[in-house]
């Protein structure tokens, strides 16, 4: 058998650890910036108090580009991969995501469900060994708003000056939300009520609501 590098092992448990100690949060701060060439995406745990703490993920995607793969970084450094998802099928408005590690072994999938979301935004979360969660626009009449705000020309480069709300539900049982907490900002909260989901995945989930939402 050939022997595991100190070093490798020491980054393994460091890793480990990191990933226990997310998984004990269950609320989270999700920020976006725009800029002329890139979307910037902050995600930082909750203070305690109802505010942005630690910085636990850092997403820059171009914007020209197609968003068939997005990496989470944990820092500004984007020397460590936090997760990453990618299409399974590029240009395909009914592919699934797959959400994978660093190393690339699997944490789950999501993808959107298209039919049910010419009218409303809806997902599908899946994570190995658990039921899928259903995820969801609250309201519809918000959800055809915003449709219609898709439409307008100069509409793509300005924030959607309007709160709304994505639910998550397993079967019937809710297990996280997303909120819009700004109108004229893209600041969210990411709500996670089931301690079972793996919080990368969900962050992942987080952040394709966003990028992804005009596909």
């Amino acid at each position: 058998m050939i022997p595991v590098p100190q070093r490798w092992r020491r980054e393994a448990h460091t890793a480990e650890v990191e990933i226990q100690g997310l998984q004990a949060h269950q609320q989270f701060h999700m920020h976006q910036k725009i800029t002329m060439m890139i979307n910037r995406y902050e995600i930082f745990t909750d203070d305690g108090h109802g505010e942005p703490g630690q910085l636990v993920a850092f997403v820059e995607q171009k914007r020209m580009t197609f968003k068939e793969q997005v990496t989470l970084y944990t820092d500004h450094s984007k020397q460590f991969v936090l997760a990453a998802f990618k299409a399974r099928k590029v240009i395909d408005l009914a592919s699934a995501y797959d959400v994978t590690t660093p190393e690339g072994a699997p944490i789950g999938v999501f993808g959107k469900k298209f039919g049910k979301s010419l009218l409303r935004s809806t997902w599908q979360l899946d994570q190995p060994g658990q039921a899928p969660v259903t995820i969801s626009e609250r309201s519809m009449p918000m959800a055809l708003f915003r449709r219609i705000w898709d439409f307008i020309p100069w509409a793509g480069d300005v924030p959607f000056p309007w709160k709304y709300h994505f639910d998550f539900v397993r079967d019937t049982t809710p297990v996280g939300i997303v909120e819009k907490k700004t109108r004229f900002r893209d600041h969210y909260l990411v709500r996670i009520e089931d301690p079972a989901l793996d919080r990368r995945l969900v962050l992942a989930q987080a952040v394709a609501l966003d990028a992804l939402q005009s596909r």
